[in-house]
């Protein structure tokens, strides 16, 4: 099974780089995980061209059961997302999460997933999401194995 993440933007600060690799040496009993960055369009352009272009590059780049995190998506606890994966993977080989950039998505990555996931009504910095999306990832697969990882 692979678990893909699209990613604008890149981890600069070696902190957040750190974090990542924990994750991910973490799941590699799990998963094959593929970090995809894309870079981030130049922020003195209009907003409307920066969703354009990086969302060009984001549909370039999608595959299997693809789910998009946004703030307006629909939220769900660390045991239901642990369901939501094992049922994906029961149909799908591939599952592709999308952290935008900046200032989001375009509607037309938002109108080309299957879901849109949210950690809350609260905006993450994307390195932050990062993080996060990884933790979860790696609880919903602790959760599936029934490892005492999850409290």
């Amino acid at each position: 099974m692979y678990i893909r993440l699209v990613c604008v933007g890149s981890l600069k600060e070696d902190f957040w780089q750190k974090a990542c690799q924990e994750y991910q040496k973490r799941l590699q009993k799990f998963c094959t995980l593929q970090i995809i960055e894309l870079q981030e369009q130049n922020k003195y352009e209009q907003v409307d061209k920066i969703l354009s272009a990086e969302g060009g590059l984001i549909l370039s780049n999608l595959s299997g059961y693809n789910i998009l995190l946004d703030i307006e998506g629909k939220l769900c606890s660390s045991n239901e997302l642990a369901s939501k994966l094992n049922n994906i993977l029961l149909t799908n080989s591939t599952i592709t999460f999308i952290i935008g950039g900046s200032y989001g998505v375009s509607n037309s990555v938002k109108e080309s997933v299957k879901e849109r996931l949210s950690f809350g009504k609260i905006t993450l910095p994307h390195n932050l999401a990062r993080v996060v999306l990884l933790e979860q990832i790696y609880r919903a697969f602790m959760i599936n194995s029934g490892a005492k990882y999850h409290k």
